[in-house]
């Protein structure tokens, strides 16, 4: 069995393939190719693509794609279940779709399937993933002169506080929530966490400032693949006024920065050791 290719990358919603495997107990079918994009069970920030699957007169609802693996041996293990790091040997890679109800008897191994992902949800997704990085991105730029210290720098040129301090990222339709932690280390890195509290609403000020530019701009948005399984290696890449940006990612993003009508974001610092940024995407008009 191979690792799943899959479509995603480029935008595809839609697609063909062979079913390679079912597992009635787990509710899970597994294609040899698929546009859906799955919920990463390491770092599970953008949800997985629901839609349908399809093979001859039946059609399965999938509630959510999921990552899966199959050892050499034949043993499926999904999510959080799968017991080894990615690339291990003896363990393919593959992408489950998780099946609402009952899987029909028409999907089974050898069938050909048609699947099909929720389009608006897909879209709002990613929306909220690329608003999600453009945010970090503004975040690291507003904080660069609170540093004392030097560190490790995003893709912009300024100190990566993202890299240094997040602590979790959650994506939604249209928008995203992040948490860093301002604790000790931060501090001992050369962060001034005071006068970071001391000027948040100027920060949050300078965030949105950023981003509204960012927008006006309507730069190019893509992702950029190693090869077309779903272990390979995928990159989003973005044009910003002040040049172009890329990094490592996993997920779904936007074809234009112009799909917004505007990000914002708002900063809470109730707790002084942490901090939640709340992320807002507002769809451009044609997008609704």
């Amino acid at each position: 069995m191979q690792s799943t290719r899959v479509s995603f990358p480029d935008g595809s919603i839609t697609g063909e393939g062979e079913v390679l495997l079912v597992d009635r107990e787990a509710s899970v079918v597994v294609v040899d190719a698929t546009p859906f994009h799955p919920i990463d069970h390491t770092w599970p920030d953008q949800p997985g693509d629901s839609g349908t699957i399809s093979a001859g007169a039946a059609t399965a609802r999938v509630a959510e794609a999921v990552m899966a693996a199959v050892s050499d041996e034949g043993a499926l293990a999904v999510g959080t279940e799968i017991p080894v790091k990615r690339g291990a040997e003896g363990w393919t890679w593959l992408v489950g779709h998780r099946i609402e109800d009952a899987i029909p008897d028409e999907i089974a191994v050898g069938a050909r399937a048609t699947l099909a992902v929720d389009a608006g949800r897909r879209a709002a997704l990613s929306r909220g993933h690329t608003a999600c990085h453009l945010a970090s991105l503004a975040l690291d730029a507003a904080l660069a002169d609170l540093w004392r210290k030097e560190i490790a720098t995003d893709p912009l040129g300024n100190p990566d506080f993202e890299g240094r301090a997040n602590q979790s990222s959650r994506i939604h339709a249209d928008g995203s929530v992040d948490e860093y932690r301002l604790g000790k280390s931060l501090r001992k890195a050369g962060f001034d966490s005071e006068g970071f509290a001391a000027s948040l609403a100027d920060r949050e000020e300078r965030i949105n400032a950023r981003l509204a530019s960012w927008v006006g701009s309507a730069g190019a948005s893509r992702i950029d693949v190693d090869g077309p399984s779903i272990i390979d290696r995928r990159t989003w890449r973005c044009e910003l006024p002040e040049g172009a940006v890329g990094f490592l990612c996993g997920g779904t993003h936007v074809g234009s920065l112009d799909e917004f009508s505007s990000i914002s974001v708002s900063l809470d610092l109730s707790d002084p050791q942490l901090l939640v940024m709340t992320t807002t995407a507002t769809p451009a008009a044609s997008d609704h």
